[in-house]
């Protein structure tokens, strides 16, 4: 068994297409094929079930996976090893991350580490379903590592290291009732129609739990995204809870704060707690690690290089 054996059958594996793993790995397709079939042959095993439709792991091959990363993680570690000696990174680092990270500058830290180690490629991948599909990449090994943000508990298998938070805010039409407060308790809310994220994005679960816990019932109305949610409550349609770095800067719209402390949102890098982590990635987890020492508590999202607080909501969790 040779090292290309494990990195056609992960990029077949992870891209469930041969057309796919050979596009990733800058090969024909028949030499794909060719591969998984020695592969296949040496451990007397299927490793792939394929139709004209879809190609999808056998038994034998999901066994496989985890052994393969494995011992690819070895050989990158190896290499690593040597290169460090030497005083220089190599490789490449493949990075999660939300539709825009509106809190933090993504594209200049990201600058930053390659200007510090020009010799690692940087893979981005942006995830159309947020947070939850990301960090699914990362426990199926597509990712090194991920900006995301998590409600509850840390899923298993991942390593999260928190870099800033903000507190949910209350926001209201001005005709509310409760446009004139300040600050509301959950239970004053049981009442009220919401407007809210679909279930699984962070900002839902974080709310959800935190009425769960209170013992206080509420009906959700209208499902949008965050960057669109302020514009129907701004209809009347109900009120919502945002990221306070989310919310619009409208006359419109009263803003309240909410009384349970936990409620915050959460920037946080997330990598596998199962895989050992390459030079690249420690590199990378030292640059974000200096940005949460500096960062402040509560930013401005001006000097996070964010743009104006409108801008600020086309985050996608």
């Amino acid at each position: 068994m040779e090292l290309r054996h494990l990195e056609y059958f992960v990029a077949v594996a992870e891209e469930l297409s041969f057309t796919g793993a050979a596009r990733r790995l800058h090969v024909v397709q028949s030499g794909v094929s060719a591969t998984i079939r020695a592969l296949e042959k040496e451990l007397d095993a299927t490793l792939f079930e394929r139709s004209s439709q879809r190609v999808s792991l056998t038994d034998a091959g999901a066994a496989l996976l985890p052994e393969a990363h494995a011992a690819l993680d070895a050989v990158r570690a190896a290499r690593d090893a040597v290169r460090g000696n030497q005083g220089t990174l190599r490789g490449a680092i493949d990075i999660g991350a939300m539709t825009a990270v509106a809190v933090m500058d993504l594209p200049a830290l990201l600058r930053r580490f390659r200007t510090n180690h020009p010799g690692v490629a940087i893979r981005l991948r942006v995830s159309p379903t947020g947070s939850a599909g990301l960090a699914q990449a990362l426990v199926a090994g597509e990712l090194d590592a991920a900006f995301l943000s998590l409600a509850g508990r840390t899923p298993g298998g991942l390593t999260v290291r928190q870099l800033t938070s903000y507190p949910m805010v209350l926001l209201v039409p001005t005709g509310h009732r409760l446009a004139s407060r300040r600050r509301v308790a959950l239970h004053e809310l049981e009442d009220e129609e919401f407007v809210d994220f679909p279930p699984g994005s962070a900002s839902r679960d974080l709310v959800d739990q935190a009425f769960t816990t209170a013992g206080v019932r509420r009906r959700v109305s209208v499902e949008a995204d965050i960057a669109s949610a302020a514009a129907y409550v701004r209809c009347g349609l109900g009120i919502t809870l945002l990221p306070e770095f989310a919310v619009p800067d409208t006359p419109d719209l009263s803003v309240l704060a909410v009384g349970d402390e936990t409620l915050r949102w959460t920037l946080s890098i997330a990598t596998s707690s199962t895989r050992r982590p390459s030079a690249p990635l420690r590199a990378l987890l030292e640059l974000a690690d200096a940005y949460a020492s500096t960062a402040p508590e509560e930013p401005d999202l001006h000097d996070l290089g964010s743009g104006d607080r409108k801008s600020a909501t086309d985050h996608k969790e």
